[in-house]
């Protein structure tokens, strides 16, 4: 009898309760935001508060993301992650449950904690898994990831129509609280445990920079690019960022290890994912808009929230299928060529845009093509993030990136905004041209993430499979804090 049975039987458990998690933390990133004008006439406010449901839980994430994967390399993935589902559960009913605007508001904030999934998922999948089922199993939950966004943007129609839009919390409570339970039962602790303690003054900072970056991205087109609060708010994000890196660098115990960030394969995967991530949240968050214009603008096509849902399908199905697959030929080709393939397809995706929308079939062969390139690139980035950092560091460093992905998406949403919104019709909608000039951007965008990506070198895979195949952790950790050391 096999005795690698119960254990091959306890990694797909294992990874299904990994997948399940993160990947409804991913569609609630998009599954709100076809939502807003239904949630904004139901709780009687107004636009500008409205898009607050979306800041808040895009700011929550950000602060939370890199914190718990740092708590949870030096306390236990698996209690931290099991923390983070139980608050996005609590987050989930208080926002099914919520009287006003205020309290939804409130229950994001509380939902973008369950950000913290992406990092402590890959770090259980590392410290678990056979080594050679790392990087297959990566790509498969960055196959669901990727894929949770576009289930988000295609099922919010549906829902909202059939049901109500607090179906689009109460369903996923039900969800996330049965794979906390599993997750409490039968997901292992992992063994690897960081040195040290949380940098909370490093914490504090690195939440106080992101606010206050992100905070005016999100809200210049309201607010106004040279208003007071949108310059002030960045000069002061400029002044934290400083004193979070002179906090980190002498804390012994830094929140993110700046050594491991100045890695030449970390800081250029962080690159590609920082001009990557701007296009990819651009295209979800503006493609359905597009496809629901009405035809009297010049262009689009009047399509409802569930029809422009169903544009972005192929989008969802390409992204998945291109995730599961790279699993297969990162072995082959490499984690670098997928990201620069990825990248690559996501700008030949945006140019199609520009150049060709007036047909729907030319839209959803947009999207489908961008889907590769999400599927394809956010693989990548998983895996070349963990293959180049210690394990002890795994939980930081893929929230890390995960983060900077995010970045990028909110100053491409913003960039998108004004080009978008900056010039509009008498009947107060955007002009042709402001999508056109908009894909454009994204089109380069994603262009400097294909050259980013091929900055990412090549050599160290080889290295660490060897190592991993003949060395023991301890001794695995102690060479790499070397290589670590001598950047």
């Amino acid at each position: 009898m096999n005795r690698n049975v119960p254990n091959v039987r306890n990694n797909r458990l294992t990874f299904a309760v990994l997948a399940t998690g993160a990947g409804v933390f991913s569609m609630m990133q998009s599954l709100v935001a076809p939502a807003l004008p239904t949630i904004q006439h139901a709780l009687d406010t107004s636009q500008a508060t409205s898009t607050w449901v979306m800041t808040a839980y895009l700011l929550s994430a950000s602060v939370f993301t890199p914190i718990l994967g740092r708590v949870g390399d030096l306390v236990g993935k698996k209690r931290t992650m099991v923390a983070a589902l139980v608050a996005l559960t609590v987050g989930c009913l208080l926002a099914a449950l919520a009287p006003s605007i205020g309290v939804l508001i409130v229950a994001r904030v509380v939902q973008g904690i369950g950000g913290a999934l992406f990092p402590l998922s890959f770090g259980i999948i590392r410290d678990e898994f056979p080594a050679e089922r790392v990087s297959p199993s990566i790509s498969n939950l960055s196959a669901v990831i990727a894929a949770g966004g576009g289930v988000g943007i295609v099922a919010a129609g549906p829902i909202v129509g059939a049901l109500d839009y607090r179906w689009l919390f109460w369903l996923p409570a039900a969800v996330v609280a049965a794979t906390a339970l599993i997750a409490l039962r039968y997901v292992p602790e992992s063994p690897e445990r960081g040195a040290g303690r949380v940098n909370w003054a490093g914490a504090v900072l690195l939440s106080a920079w992101l606010v206050a970056l992100l905070l005016p991205i999100s809200q210049a087109t309201s607010w106004g690019w040279g208003s007071t609060k949108v310059t002030g708010l960045l000069a002061a994000a400029v002044v934290l960022f400083a004193a979070w890196l002179f906090s980190e660098a002498r804390s012994a115990s830094p929140l993110i290890d700046l050594r491991v960030m100045r890695l030449r394969a970390v800081w250029t995967t962080n690159t590609a994912a920082l001009l990557f991530g701007a296009g990819m949240y651009a295209v979800w968050s503006f493609l359905p808009g597009f496809a629901q214009s009405p035809s009297s603008a010049g262009y689009g096509f009047g399509s409802s929230v569930t029809g422009a849902g169903l544009l972005m399908l192929p989008m969802l199905v390409a992204m998945f299928l291109a995730g599961v697959v790279s699993g297969r030929l990162e072995p082959v080709v490499g984690a670098k060529s997928l990201l620069t393939a990825g990248a690559a397809l996501g700008a030949v995706s945006c140019a199609i845009l520009a150049l060709w929308h007036d047909e729907e079939w030319q839209i959803a062969v947009a999207a489908g093509v961008f889907g590769l390139g999400i599927g394809l690139a956010f693989a990548s980035m998983a895996n070349l993030i963990v293959q180049n950092v210690p394990a002890a560091t795994t939980g930081a460093a893929t929230g890390m990136n995960a983060n900077i992905r995010t970045i990028g998406g909110s100053i491409g949403a913003a960039l998108m905004t004004s080009l978008v919104t900056g010039n509009l019709q008498r009947s107060g909608l955007p002009y042709e041209s402001g999508y056109t000039h908009g894909f454009t951007l994204l089109a380069f965008l994603c262009l400097a993430a294909t050259l980013a990506a091929l900055l990412v070198p090549t050599a160290r895979r080889a290295a660490l499979t060897r190592v991993a195949s003949s060395q023991s952790a301890p001794r695995r950790e102690q060479e790499q804090e070397q290589e670590i050391v001598s950047h």
